[in-house]
């Protein structure tokens, strides 16, 4: 087993940062959660983050991933590591299979950080639609 710490980008010494709506962030702190959120900003890497989180049990065998994309097994593993190394994910190898599941404690960071204090939840939001005549 090893005995490497896991450090979860974005957390700071007392485990959370200032929501970004009540005071400004530090630079260290906005550069560890930039790359939490440049790991988010790929449609493969979303839709495999949520196939993981959605997954009855909370885990998830990369065999069961691969087939839901069109593409190549080294690139799904890639979008994997990428995910991994934000601290949005973990795995466990078990035989020649590799098994994934979200690490909540980073989602609920981000909830945190991206939270509105002096507000309800909001609804999800809507499809803006193109004016007529619009180029796309």
């Amino acid at each position: 087993m090893s005995k490497q710490k896991l450090v979860v980008l974005g957390q700071d010494a007392e485990g959370c940062c200032p929501p970004l709506l009540t005071a400004p962030m530090a630079e260290d702190q906005a550069a560890e959660l930039a790359k939490v959120f440049k790991a988010l900003g790929d449609p493969v890497r979303l839709r495999l983050l949520s196939m993981i989180a959605s997954r009855e049990g909370g885990e998830i065998c990369v065999c069961d991933l691969t087939p839901a994309f069109d593409l190549s097994q080294p690139t799904i593993s890639h979008h994997l590591k990428l995910l991994k190394q934000a601290g949005l994910i973990a795995s466990e190898r078990r035989g020649t299979w590799v098994y994934y599941r979200l690490l909540p404690e980073m989602t609920d960071h981000l909830s945190a950080v991206l939270a509105n204090p002096q507000t309800q939840p909001l609804e999800p939001l809507e499809p803006v639609e193109a004016p007529a005549g619009a180029a796309s």
